[in-house]
């Protein structure tokens, strides 16, 4: 019997959309169709838990909680304050016990308590960043736009692009408090926007939206001097590419061996070969997504296919990757949706 799977994509609703669309994934083909949509007002983040029972959302009031039927659909439990302005994304601890809330707009990272029926709890942190970037017209102050867990879970990786830095915190599992540890700081004016790890925890991957470029670290937990140790730095556009580009989001296929980057502007993806034991990246090419403004990128289960969220082009628009070509063929029409943010899939039992 064929796995059936289910697929979410987060959308902003100030013009014709009315919040998270839910569609039936055809893998073997490499195409969804929609099925429903759930209103909600501008999910701008929309993630699982990490059993993928209960669904968290961005939304203008705070983050709206979901149970997942049984055949994929989102029946809303609650919505919870986050006491600030509208996140722009979530990460939950591998216990399911606790969330975190990146306030790009206020500089704010917020930890909410889950509750033991999935629901959205009370604030346990809040936390603003301080300071003052070096890009007046954009990075003059703090803008939290990702956080990430290391794969210990004892610290929480808080990417700033406002002001070029990676904070650090120690995160208490009991009463899910921050404490600052240490800081990455970025090379000035790059804008760290995302941070993401290999699956065998020993390294770690940062895209700095202006510079169009990723880091690559070490990670070392042991280690008693600096945790993380920069090991490269590579560009995710070509030489030639336009100046109005922004490096905008990164994803690992499921085998960890390659990595995808979408550019804003450029409107292109990337496709990197990974070197599974120096961590380093090499390019394998570099291609149009057909759209404007790849914001978030999404592959299939089978890794077979890659689906762009083409935000500013109102559109996704799905390819065939062929890794060993360094390729991505479309496949098949761009799909209509305003303004999508990002897309999360799960398999139905």
């Amino acid at each position: 019997m064929d796995k059936k799977y289910v697929a979410y994509a987060g959308s902003y609703t100030h013009e014709s959309s009315n919040g998270i669309h839910i569609y039936d994934c055809d893998v073997a083909k490499g195409r969804i169709t929609e099925r429903e949509e759930v209103a909600i007002d501008n999910p701008s983040f929309i993630t699982f838990s990490h059993d993928k029972n209960f669904l968290y959302a961005i939304c203008d009031q705070g983050v709206s909680a979901y149970a997942v039927l049984e055949d994929g659909s989102l029946e809303l439990m609650n919505v919870a304050s986050i006491n600030g302005m509208r996140g722009c994304h979530i990460c939950v601890t591998s216990d399911n016990r606790f969330l975190v809330v990146s306030g790009y707009h206020d500089g704010k990272i917020t930890v909410l308590h889950i509750n033991a029926d999935g629901s959205v709890g009370f604030i346990a942190d809040e936390v603003f960043h301080k300071g003052i970037g070096s890009v007046a017209e954009r990075n003059f102050r703090p803008h939290i736009s990702w956080s990430t867990f290391t794969p210990d879970e004892e610290l929480l990786c808080v990417c700033d692009p406002g002001i070029d830095q990676i904070k650090l915190y120690e995160f208490n599992h009991v009463t899910g408090k921050l404490k600052l540890y240490d800081i990455i700081r970025s090379q000035q004016e790059s804008a760290p926007r995302q941070i993401e790890f290999s699956q065998d925890g020993k390294f770690a991957y940062v895209v700095c939206e202006m510079k169009n470029y990723i880091n690559v670290y070490s990670y070392d937990k042991n280690s008693d001097k600096d945790r993380f140790d920069l090991v490269q730095n590579i560009f995710t556009v070509r030489r030639d590419h336009k100046s109005n580009s922004a490096a905008a989001n990164i994803t690992f296929d499921s085998t960890g061996k390659h990595l995808l980057c979408s550019n804003a502007g450029d409107n292109t993806v990337t496709i990197y070969k990974v070197d599974s034991k120096t961590g380093k990246l090499s390019s394998l090419n570099s291609l149009p997504i057909s759209g404007d403004y790849p914001k978030y990128i999404r592959l299939f289960p089978d890794d077979k296919h890659l689906m762009s969220m083409n935000n500013e082009g109102n559109s996704i628009t799905i390819f065939t990757v062929k890794y060993d070509k360094g390729l991505i063929i479309m496949n098949g029409p761009e799909l209509k949706i305003s303004r999508p943010n990002n897309m999360i899939i799960k398999e139905l039992k």
